[in-house]
């Protein structure tokens, strides 16, 4: 068994969290993912509260490990979604897309884990001394909202950074991915992509045979022009978007294209028009399987490279 500082502090068996994603990581798939020995995250987005508290009410009624919740900043519910966390004493919170620190305090004051996703060293700095209990590093590579920076380059950068535990995210879909990330310092691994392919996950099949046919090269970047970059899968809608951004459509125009895609996609399992949001690391997804089944296969994949690589490091016989 692989324990860490990430393990302890929340008290789960595996060092890995399920990313916070929109319309996909509901309660169904954080169940799953906490009862397999994860955590399980439900993924807010931009949903109105009432939606929020009926699915962490639903996580709450299937599962007594722990779990946690994700929110955006830029929602224009953030703060009823905070609020909410703090009344349903919400294990775990996770956030992205902005600075958290306003509400640290009354997070940690209802006794929540809060572990905000940072893009660079000085953002994880300035939230350590915030109260920042983890921060996840999260490189380019992921799925969805990115940042500017790899993952193999963020996150020893981050872990020289600050003292609390670091979850490396972007780029991590097995057990060679989490051994990666505690080789840089990482206590744990978050992983998003991955898990849309699991039996629990309520994406559509379509949206999820889409990533198993995926390979190295084909997910791309777009929203640059809006300062929203997302990473997600070659198909004709992030086509025409990539040739709307490079032929200087304007802002507005380009907001209401992407309005409601991912939906599309999840929801609808139309791949031609719907945004496929996932990571570079859809390459190595090759299976749907349950959540608890994906979580011990990545664990044991870990734990006999872990072996392996001790077996590698073989004293010196030091000569006079």
């Amino acid at each position: 068994m692989i324990k860490t500082a990430l393990t302890d502090l929340i008290g789960i068996r595996y060092p890995i969290i399920q990313g916070g994603m929109a319309w996909v990581a509901t309660w169904q798939l954080a169940a799953a993912v906490s009862e397999g020995g994860g955590l399980g995250i439900i993924g807010a987005g931009n949903a109105p509260v009432d939606w929020v508290r009926d699915q962490v009410r639903q996580l709450k009624a299937h599962t007594t490990r722990p779990f946690g919740m994700n929110v955006p900043l830029f929602s224009p519910f953030a703060e009823q979604v905070i609020q909410l966390a703090i009344e349903e004493r919400v294990p775990v919170m996770t956030t992205g897309a902005g600075n958290p620190t306003p509400y640290l305090e009354p997070l940690k004051r209802a006794g929540t884990i809060v572990i905000p996703v940072v893009a660079s060293a000085a953002l994880a700095r300035r939230l350590e001394r915030a109260g920042a209990d983890a921060v996840i590093a999260e490189g380019e590579e992921s799925g969805g909202h990115i940042g500017s920076v790899s993952t193999m380059s963020l996150v020893p950068q981050v872990v020289d950074a600050v003292t609390i535990p670091v979850v490396a995210a972007g780029g991590i879909g097995d057990g060679r991915g989490l051994v990666a990330a505690l080789a840089l310092g990482a206590a744990g691994v978050q992983m998003g992509t991955r898990f849309i392919c699991t039996d629990e996950c309520i994406a559509h099949l379509n949206y999820k045979e889409s990533i198993v046919k995926a390979n190295e090269r084909a997910t791309l970047v777009t929203g640059v022009s809006i300062g929203h970059p997302v990473r997600c899968l070659r198909n004709p809608m992030s086509r025409e978007f990539e040739s709307m951004e490079k032929a200087g459509v304007s802002e507005e125009q380009v907001v209401e294209f992407g309005t409601g895609r991912l939906r599309m996609a999840v929801v609808d399992g139309d791949v031609v028009n719907g945004s496929l949001m996932a990571g570079q690391i859809a390459g190595l997804v090759h299976d749907i399987v349950p959540a608890a089944e994906l979580l011990a296969r990545i664990n044991g994949e870990a734990e006999a490279l872990l072996a392996r690589m001790a077996a590698w490091a073989q004293p010196q016989e030091v000569t006079s």
